[in-house]
């Protein structure tokens, strides 16, 4: 079972937009008391510290290995994040990359350095930024194969971005899986194969269509979108949640909102259709607040 940190441990929840489908928006960033998973029952905790075109990073632990997936943000904003809620920077293990845009690795070398962490890339990711020059303790995975962070198991596998060698992850312990899918034009066979059998996904739902179609940006950047190596829109990812989805599947976040191109309401509205009558809670991740900490048990 899952849960989010409850209102008494954990300061934050405001406005909310709720709906049979459990509806949470992430947009709290209220200080958190210390330690708030010290006296907690989970598996796994996860956090997403930001989520979208300024920078993405998310937190996860088991309670005794902590990681971040990407580091997109500043090395001290994301410090800061994790203490708003409670967390400490220096426990953590690893900094895994999915890909070397510039929203997902700002922060990288600064916290690698400054925290002595081993930083877990493809050596193709590596190769296409000048940001990993500085990095003193890579490590390189290959895409399909599983690697271990102490008694986390990681799968990084392939999807479909403008990137050398774009990844996403699913992490394991004790059978509970979490699946993560953030940057991707479209969802192969393969990500769909990974994604299936998670307790909580985190899925892009970058923009609405009609949106994109009418808004400000140029049309080469609007075909880049669209396009099979770009983001998937709010149908696309309703589309994947609805393939993937099964009754044991706790929580969907939804990342990568595009802030020009899409609102909270309409990812949440179009992306629930694939959970009506199902007990899974979904959320609209934050790029200017940190989300809530949710635990599975």
């Amino acid at each position: 079972m899952g849960s989010a940190i409850p209102e008494n441990k954990h300061l934050g929840a405001t406005a909310e937009l709720r709906t049979k489908n459990k509806y949470l928006p992430m947009d709290s960033d209220k200080p958190a008391n210390p330690n708030p998973l010290k006296n907690e029952d989970f598996r796994l905790a996860v956090c997403v510290l930001a989520s979208g075109s300024k920078g993405n990073s998310i937190y996860l632990t088991d309670g005794t290995t902590a990681i971040l997936i990407d580091a997109g943000p500043s090395g001290i904003e994301i410090q800061r994040r994790l203490k708003s809620r409670g967390l400490s920077s220096e426990n953590l293990s690893a900094i895994l990359v999915t890909h070397e845009h510039a929203d997902h690795i700002q922060g990288v070398g600064s916290l690698s350095r400054r925290l002595r962490i081993p930083v877990y890339l493809s050596r193709k990711t590596e190769k296409a930024s000048f940001i990993f020059q500085k990095i003193q303790n890579p490590n390189y995975f290959d895409c399909g194969c599983s690697f271990d962070i102490n008694d986390l198991s990681i799968h990084p596998f392939s999807v479909s971005h403008d990137a050398e060698d774009p990844v996403g992850f699913t992490i394991q312990k004790n059978g509970l899986k979490i699946g993560i899918a953030t940057d991707l034009g479209t969802a192969t066979s393969m990500v769909k194969h990974h994604l299936k059998g998670c307790a909580l996904l985190i899925l892009e739902a970058n923009h609405d269509p009609a949106m994109l179609i009418n808004g400000p940006y140029p049309w080469p950047l609007k075909q880049r979108i669209q396009s099979r190596i770009g983001h998937l829109s709010n149908k696309e990812s309703k589309i994947l949640l609805n393939e993937v989805k099964h009754n044991r599947l706790q929580h969907v976040i939804l990342a990568h909102l595009s802030e020009t191109n899409n609102t909270t309401q309409k990812a949440l509205s179009t992306v629930g259709r694939a959970l009506q009558n199902c007990p899974t809670q979904l959320i609209v991740a934050s790029q200017n607040s940190c989300g809530e900490i949710i635990l599975l048990k």
